[in-house]
């Protein structure tokens, strides 16, 4: 049987090729593969989570560890092996402030398009400019308080890039398929955050966590899917370098002037703690956002609870997605914004707020309750959570009742996750990887990508 070999310059190629109705069947695919976990039982379905292993960790040198992901499809089996770099398990549980670490006393550097929504550099304003960006710099002085006291794990420009391999094997255990494990990790992860995305009504505004492979294809599926409705791209890193090298990949992959013709207002910006004003406009982004994704493998608070908690936070319903911490030790939003969000509900409140569903969205129950640092923190039960496979089986009963003109689907689920304050939380499992890998071969295939070992 022949081998496909797909390097991640393989993967990258291949994905970048992918038009909207190749991510939409992509996406369908992995849909239903969640919805089999969640809901499909060990007797009568090989893809369900009573089949799926739990992922093993094992400690390494130089605070790395090496994940080993079994998994299975009812048409494949596989294992993804990864080494992720992270930031060392702190000596006591991480205490959880309402306040954000960094310190700085210095001016603003914002990045944005080369668009009618860009502002000139002032003459009094150093700036770089290329054919596609320009970056307005005024007065920067990187804080060194800041970079000496941030959370090592932001620090860390490995802590989320996964390096090993997939290997994919037919349900008779025949070795077909050897994937790289960076790119697909990133994108699997974005393809499931994203699903949600498509329900949402409001989708103007997007501010993005971190400046790593996460971050840039949750911020592509993102305009993929939803392009011509976003105007605001705001990326929020500790490293102004890091989010400025996101921003070029951008502006410089072959299909960019496609997005930018299909909504000519996008602006993006870059708020970086090296710069002064920061609180202020960290506050402001998540304020403003209509969906936050979080992609760091922080081990502390992005931000205060308070940005949300508090009754000007709660007008607004959002999307939140936090797929970055994966770890019990790590965490990326505070543990009372999800209390918050699990809190029965007041029907007689002095002011107006958004919709809550009463629940968390995780990708696997078993594996947030015992790997999600936020989960763990918040004190948050199994009644408290629902798997994104289960909540697409509810969502379907939902629409039926709605084309029936019965039920309140309307008034509740549906109005909950179209327009509520909805938080979706992901460690990652094997299955995502098993699911998307068999169709990415198959594309490939398709389309003359990768190396062909014959008789393997």
């Amino acid at each position: 049987m022949p081998l496909t070999i797909l390097s991640d310059a393989d993967i990258h190629s291949l994905l970048l090729s992918l038009n909207r109705d190749d991510i939409a069947q992509l996406q369908h695919n992995l849909s239903e593969a969640l919805h089999d976990y969640s809901t499909g039982t060990q007797e009568t379905t090989v893809g369900c989570s009573a089949n799926q292993p739990q992922r093993i960790a094992v400690p390494a040198a130089n605070n790395q560890t090496t994940l080993f992901m079994p998994a299975s499809t009812s048409t494949s089996r596989g294992i993804k092996i990864v080494t992720l770099a992270t930031a060392p398990v702190p000596s006591r549980e991480p205490s959880v402030v309402d306040s954000v670490s960094s310190s700085v006393s210095s001016s603003v550097s914002k990045l944005s398009i080369d668009s009618p929504r860009s502002t000139s550099p002032t003459p009094q304003s150093p700036s770089t400019t290329s054919s596609k960006f320009t970056i307005n710099t005024t007065s920067y002085t990187p804080s060194i308080a800041s970079s000496q006291s941030a959370d090592p794990s932001v620090a860390s420009s490995q802590t989320t890039t996964p390096r090993g391999s997939l290997t994919l094997l037919t349900s008779s255990g025949i070795p077909y398929a050897f994937l790289g494990a960076e790119e697909l990790t990133a994108f699997r992860t974005a393809l499931a955050s994203t699903i949600i995305l498509n329900r949402r009504s409001h989708v103007h505004s997007i501010t993005v966590f971190g400046a790593g492979k996460q971050a840039v294809w949750h911020i592509r599926l993102a305009l993929i899917i939803r392009g011509s409705e976003i105007h605001h791209v705001d990326i929020v890193n500790r490293s102004f370098a890091r989010a400025k090298k996101l921003m070029h990949e951008f502006y410089t992959s072959p299909d960019w002037e496609d997005l930018r013709n299909a909504n000519p207002k996008l602006a993006f910006s870059i708020v970086s703690s090296e710069y002064g004003e920061y609180q202020r406009l960290l506050k402001e982004h998540v304020r403003k956002a209509d969906v936050i994704f979080m992609c760091t493998p922080s081990t502390s608070p992005l931000f205060p609870a308070e940005y949300l908690t508090s009754s000007e936070g709660r007008k607004k319903g959002r999307y939140i997605s936090a797929i970055g911490s994966y770890r019990r030790h790590m965490i990326e939003i505070h543990p009372d914004v999800l209390r918050q969000a699990v809190a029965p509900v007041h029907k007689h409140h002095h002011h107006k707020h958004a919709e809550k569903g009463g629940v968390i969205v995780v990708d696997s129950l078993e594996a947030c309750l015992k790997e999600a640092g936020e989960i763990r923190q918040a004190d948050i039960t199994a009644e408290q959570l629902v798997e994104i496979g289960e909540l697409l089986m509810v969502k379907k009963a939902s629409m039926k009742e709605i084309e029936m003109g019965t039920g309140e689907g309307e008034k509740g689920l549906r109005k909950w996750l179209i327009s509520g304050n909805v938080i979706y939380k992901s460690v990652g499992i094997g299955m995502m990887d098993v699911c998307i890998g068999e169709d990415l071969v198959a594309l490939a295939m398709e389309r003359g990508i990768g190396t062909i070992v014959e008789g393997f």
